[in-house]
């Protein structure tokens, strides 16, 4: 990614692409800059072969307070993207898994990244919510669809119509987390989600990935046809010879990627 963007950082651990919203300042609000830093770091997990899982985190005591509304407000700055939306992330398309880490309040559009991504750890200093109406806006970078498809219709609704957020235990209880951490260990604790995670042969973890969010919505008929596209897709690979051979030589398999 560009080395001039200050608000947004990127670094690989191994096959992880671990990418840090850096705005503690001003509780990592989403301006431009950290949008358009968000979308190269995107690019570069999605572009390199070595990287299988990414993970999003904030710095400092909030994951993100959303959009940056004095730089909206000063100038009409634009903090959406042409290919991500908001925050470079929203409206991404994406092959590689994507893990929250949430140490800290997420809220509106920090809310929304959290949804966008596909597992979510986060520490019990995590608070959740979309607050929007409470100055007279909607939730636009994709919260009033996606949590009514993570928690029940009424609890989106009162998140939605109150605007008031819930706390992480109660997010962990309707859904929206996967696993909760003491306050400062929700990086961590991504870390070790994203090692089981790459554990398993990439190409099978990407089509599984897209198995689910394309099938969610669909009758069973149409459900199994899709999936096995899917399925001839993941035979076609080499990893798919691997995995099997690796378990008759009772050795760890060596997954390519390819």
């Amino acid at each position: 990614m560009p080395e001039d963007n200050k608000k947004v950082r990127f670094e690989r651990d191994g096959h992880i692409g671990i990418i840090t919203i850096d705005r503690p300042e001003v509780r990592n609000a989403i301006n431009a800059e950290v949008s358009r830093g968000i979308e190269a770091a995107i690019d570069e997990l999605e572009n390199d072969s070595d990287l299988w899982v990414g993970i999003l985190a904030g710095n400092g005591p909030v994951f993100s307070a959303g959009a940056d509304l004095k730089a909206v407000s000063s100038g009409g700055e634009a903090i959406s993207t042409a290919r991500g939306g908001f925050g470079g992330l929203v409206a991404r398309p994406r092959e590689k898994p994507l893990i929250a880490a949430v140490d800290g309040a997420a809220l509106a559009g920090g809310c929304e990244l959290v949804l966008a991504c596909d597992l979510v750890v986060a520490s019990t200093a995590a608070r959740f919510g979309i607050p929007e109406v409470k100055r007279g806006l909607i939730a636009g970078a994709g919260g009033l669809f996606r949590l009514p498809r993570v928690v029940p219709l009424n609890i989106a609704m009162e998140l939605a119509l109150t605007g008031d957020p819930i706390d992480a235990a109660a997010a962990a209880r309707w859904g929206i987390v996967n696993q909760l951490t003491e306050p400062g260990q929700a990086l961590a604790a991504a870390r070790l989600l994203a090692a089981r995670i790459i554990a398993n042969a990439p190409l099978s973890v990407r089509l599984s990935r897209r198995a689910i969010l394309e099938t969610r919505t669909l009758d069973d008929k149409t459900a199994f046809e899709k999936t096995a596209e899917f399925f001839q897709a993941n035979i076609a690979t080499e990893d798919f010879t691997e995995g099997p051979r690796a378990f008759l030589e009772k050795r760890p398999p060596v997954w390519k990627g390819r």
